[in-house]
């Protein structure tokens, strides 16, 4: 067994208002569906594991891009929005936050008598990785989150979270069911974060003849341990800044979305009826669906999906975001009866975009890029936790662009 990745994040406060809320929930379902269409649930699970894609996919659904509320959001809509249809989809979601997680074991149960897994097993493994993270490996973090996801072939992944006692980060904690070994020996590939001094670690292979007794472990190298083990770092300012995001992706996706760019292709053409800005939505959606794990380095380069419910980088354009929802349920519904050319396009927004990459030279100057994102939100229905957007008469702004 071993952890597949940690993510440090900052404490932002407020909740998610519900009309955000609504719209993560109903854009998670089809983004899921079509990873179990395209790739089948053994990838949804593996992608849960990686900390980047899973801070791209709350970021995608218009989640702050740098908080720690990103593991609640993401856990929150994607229990509310598959659970009802496990069934069908092949996957449980178990846990929550706080009291919440208690329930794991019971809910666990249930999953057992639908699915004829051994729910005992299935509940072992769900503390265990708890006790590990919280108990056998004291590094400052307290878990307060816990979400153990299941398919019903017996795999599964863990998502929880901890507060550290007194500097107000949280970290998370990701796991994954392959090459299951032992949960007392060398369980992770790494114990990664910033370097905190000496830790407390029980599972570590030195500490076999003494697992029952305290012993500190020295402190471990980062240079090492970053090697070892996918870690997501993520600032703790607030606004965000050029260099958090891969700009020569940024612009590919910009690019492929102006109108013009997107009557030039055949394999478009089912999706001739969505206007720019909803492409470019859409083409970042795609990547959370298509993407593979190094292109989720760049998390924040998602936001220009959605926006962020805090208008950073900008508002939510609901208006658009509402389009994305709409095309991409259409394109589910039709691939389960067998019609697949929508989810096919949409797939091939990817592969434009990638494509566009390899001989793109982005000239842009970020701060217009997001400047013009605000100014022009209120077009698209922009909605923060501070209202609609308004318009203002700041003048015309320079256009992202490059040459390919």
């Amino acid at each position: 067994m071993q952890r597949s990745g940690t993510a440090d994040l900052a404490l932002h406060g407020g909740a998610i208002p519900p009309w955000l809320f609504s719209r993560m929930k109903q854009l998670t379902l089809p983004l899921v569906e079509a990873i179990i269409i395209q790739n089948g649930k053994d990838d949804f699970l593996e992608r849960l594991a990686n900390p980047f894609w899973f801070q791209s996919f709350g970021t995608v659904i218009g989640m702050d891009w740098n908080s720690s509320g990103v593991t609640t959001a993401v856990m929150r809509a994607l229990k509310q929005a598959i659970n009802p249809v496990s069934k069908e989809l092949g996957i449980y979601i178990c846990g929550g936050k706080g009291k919440k997680s208690l329930q794991t074991p019971t809910e666990l149960l249930e999953v057992g008598y639908k699915t004829g897994l051994d729910s005992d097993h299935l509940a072992q493994c769900s503390k265990l990785s708890a006790k590990v993270d919280n108990t056998a490996l004291q590094d400052g973090f307290n878990l307060y989150l816990h979400n153990f996801v299941v398919n019903d072939t017996g795999k599964w992944s863990v998502i929880q979270q901890g507060m550290h006692n007194s500097n107000d980060m949280a970290r998370r904690y990701h796991w994954h069911s392959g090459n299951l070994n032992s949960f007392v020996e060398e369980p992770h590939t790494a114990v990664c974060g910033e370097n905190q001094g000496s830790i407390l670690n029980l599972v570590h292979k030195e500490a076999k003849a003494t697992r029952g007794s305290i012993m500190n472990i020295s402190k471990e190298h980062p240079d090492r341990i970053l090697k070892e083990l996918p870690h997501l770092l993520v600032p703790v300012y607030h606004e965000m800044k050029a260099k958090d995001v891969d700009l020569k992706r940024l612009g590919s996706i910009l690019w492929l979305a102006q109108e013009n760019e997107t009557k030039t292709f055949e394999e478009l053409l089912l999706l001739k009826g969505l206007g720019p800005r909803t492409l470019q939505s859409l083409t970042l959606v795609s990547e959370v669906i298509h993407g593979t794990p190094w292109r989720f380095s760049d998390p924040a380069r998602f936001a220009f999906a959605h926006g962020g419910k805090d208008a950073t980088p900008f508002p939510v354009p609901t208006k658009v975001y509402d389009e994305t929802i709409a095309g991409l349920k259409d394109a589910v519904q039709q691939a389960k009866i067998g019609n697949t050319d929508k989810i096919k396009a949409i797939h091939k927004l990817t592969d434009l975009a990638q494509k566009a990459e390899k001989g793109f030279h982005p000239n842009a100057n970020f701060d217009a890029l997001v400047r013009k994102e605000k100014e022009e939100s209120y077009k698209y229905g922009g909605r923060s936790i501070y209202g609609f957007a308004k318009p203002k008469n700041n003048g015309q702004l320079d256009l992202f662009h490059g040459d390919i």
